[in-house]
């Protein structure tokens, strides 16, 4: 504070400066010219007022305290913008006709031609004056800062504060002095908190004017820190800041902020992600009841290796369980989450890795008897919609044939809880994906009619960003490559959730299960593909249809235009939280149901693709194959 006031106070005597000096040289030109400043030829003698120094002086008092009326020295003039500079033009013209007032004032009234030269001379002086200073200290400063990229940041509060400070302190915490963070200015939009300052940089405007004020700064990149924001909220001001080409970064969610001695706020600061723009706020869940179900038992997760395979077992790992099992059939994968929790965890963790195909009964059943899990979490499947559509038989073979293997394990060896993962597309299905994960369903209800021991239970949820195969990374190949974003429809919509909002779900759902229910999270409206296709573009700094262009390219085989969560037949029922769902169990007539599947697995081992189709949609009558 103390050195933006000296600041202030060099800059007004600058300004003085530059002010008397153009009057000096005002007199100067006028006298070498032959020109009178007075009208009507009278001679400056009765007042002094044009007598050395009598009027440079009065002249640079009365501009110099119009300026600081006008504003010229609330902020830091390395930061001024073009509103800044209008300032200071009016300050210096107001000053300059008081003074011409003044002069009238003692029967000295000046020219037009005088007050229009001293008008411009002072005005050009001082803006001049800055200019050249503005641009010198921002090539110091640029060196200085060693490239660090200027930075606006959205939100004056509690965590813009603790950036700050550490920036400020950055020299003796090895966690943050690498940050590439310039900090050029605030904005907030509490209109009270307008011209406050914090560790020397100041609040100069709201969230709307982020636009301009990045081209008036130069801003390279913008941090939203507002962590306690509402959703709605947050995703006003994304859209704005996502127009500006800028380097997005935000502050998490308050409630998933770490507040520790070792651990910094700005070390929490992460790039902008996708899932922030879909307008909601994150899911929450009751960790205590997570953690009785997970604590000291044994997890088995099929398709462990998998987007939301693995992100369950990373879920898990924080709850102490006694041992995790991690199965897949594709070895890069498991070995990759295995070395995650090795890293994480070292030996405190108890993590079994098995390569096995869930088609294999022989060798799952090996695995039951062998590890005796407590818990299973079912997340092995095939999921392509498009590459199912040409090879249905592997759809069933490894969603339906698989589910009813590890489900009748479960059953048989005692497993207290069997949670399987489904989808939105299982709702009156259109792909042959879809098809089979509602037979999966269908065989984890009959499952659930049955049972002695085993609470058999579904979770139902839409699209994961990021998740393998999923869009948002065939955006971003596209983007990165140069090639056009593809787009099925303009008109195409899908529900959206994140993979740790994917996986709490399921979690939360095995914590709430009596057997039977299918779990559905509300994950807000539906968002439209070409839009978040949008987004993704904007997010790279690019503008989409001239930078990026979009393509669209036609529904694929077995796609909709939009998804759906719940069979007509299903209906809704509340639960503790307010975000999750339980759709009503409905009777599955298990002798029908499992003549039919002998037959629908016998033709898929005879690899009869047609006919695979055909007893699929006497299976699920609500399978309408486009």
């Amino acid at each position: 504070m103390k050195r933006f006031r000296f600041r202030k106070i060099v800059l007004l005597i600058a300004d003085f400066l530059v002010i008397l000096e153009s009057g000096y040289f005002l007199l100067f030109l006028f006298e070498f010219s032959g020109l009178n400043p007075l009208w009507g030829g009278l001679q400056p003698t009765n007042f002094l007022w044009f007598d050395f120094p009598v009027f440079p002086l009065l002249n640079a008092i009365i501009t110099t305290g119009s300026l600081a009326i006008f504003g010229a020295y609330n902020k830091m003039w390395r930061y001024f913008n073009i509103k800044d500079y209008r300032a200071c033009v009016f300050g210096v013209f107001v000053g300059i006709v008081v003074c011409a007032l003044l002069q009238a004032f003692v029967q000295q009234t000046q020219t037009i031609l005088f007050v229009t030269s001293n008008f411009f001379a002072a005005a050009a002086g001082v803006i001049i004056f800055r200019l050249i200073f503005r641009g010198a200290f921002l090539n110091i400063e640029t060196e200085v800062m060693q490239g660090g990229t200027r930075t606006l940041i959205v939100g004056a509060g509690k965590s813009t504060r603790m950036i700050l400070t550490e920036l400020k302190n950055s020299a003796s915490d090895e966690d943050v002095e690498n940050i590439d963070i310039c900090p050029v200015a605030l904005v907030d939009d509490d209109s009270s908190k307008f011209g406050l300052e914090i560790e020397g940089i100041r609040v100069i405007g709201n969230s709307s004017e982020i636009p301009e004020i990045v081209k008036s700064y130069n801003i390279e990149g913008i941090i939203l820190s507002i962590p306690s924001a509402k959703a709605e909220e947050k995703n006003r001001i994304l859209n704005i800041v996502k127009e500006t080409g800028c380097k997005i970064r935000v502050i998490p969610y308050i409630s998933q902020l770490v507040f520790t001695d070792n651990r910094s706020i700005i070390s929490q600061i992460q790039d902008i992600k996708l899932e922030d723009l879909l307008g909601r706020e994150p899911v929450t869940f009751n960790n205590k009841k997570v953690r009785e179900l997970v604590s000291g038992k044994i997890s088995l997760v099929t398709g462990g290796g998998g987007s939301i395979g693995s992100e369950l077992v990373r879920q898990i790992a924080k709850y102490s369980p006694q041992k995790i099992i991690i199965l897949d059939n594709y070895e890069n994968s498991a070995y990759d989450i295995q070395q995650e929790l090795i890293m994480d965890y070292g030996k405190t963790l108890d993590v079994e890795t098995i390569i096995a195909s869930v088609q294999d009964y022989s060798k799952m059943e090996k695995v039951f008897k062998t590890y005796s899990p407590n818990l299973v979490f079912h997340a092995a499947a095939h999921k392509h919609v498009p590459l199912m559509e040409t090879v249905p038989e592997e759809a069933v073979k490894n969603n339906i044939l698989g589910t009813f293997n590890v489900s009748s394990l479960a059953e048989q060896y005692g497993v207290d809880k069997f949670i399987m993962i489904s989808t939105d597309k299982a709702v009156n299905p259109t792909n042959v994906m879809g098809a089979t994960k509602r037979c999966c369903e269908m065989v984890i209800q009959h499952k659930a009619q049955h049972h002695k021991h085993t609470e058999f239970v579904t979770t139902r949820f839409g699209n994961v960003l990021g998740s393998n195969g999923s869009v948002i990374p065939l955006f971003k190949k596209q983007i990165e490559t140069g090639r056009p974003v593809t787009v099925t429809h303009k008109d195409v919509t899908r529900f959206f959730m994140t993979i740790p909002e994917a996986v709490s779900l399921v979690l939360q759902a095995g914590a709430m299960a009596k057997g039977g229910e299918i779990f559905v999270l509300d994950m807000g409206e539906p968002v439209k593909i070409l839009s978040l296709a949008e987004n993704v573009i904007k997010l790279y700094g690019k503008k989409p249809y001239s930078e990026v262009k979009i393509k669209f390219t036609g529904l694929r085989p077995g796609e909709k235009l939009f998804e759906e969560l719940l069979m007509d037949e299903e209906g809704l029922q509340a639960t503790e939280n307010q975000k999750i769902f339980i759709g009503n169990q409905i009777n599955v007539d298990s002798t029908e149901l499992l003549s039919k599947l002998e037959r629908l697995m016998s033709k898929a081992k005879e690899n009869d693709s047609e006919k695979v189709v055909e007893l699929l949609k006497d299976l699920v009558p609500t399978f309408k194959r486009s």
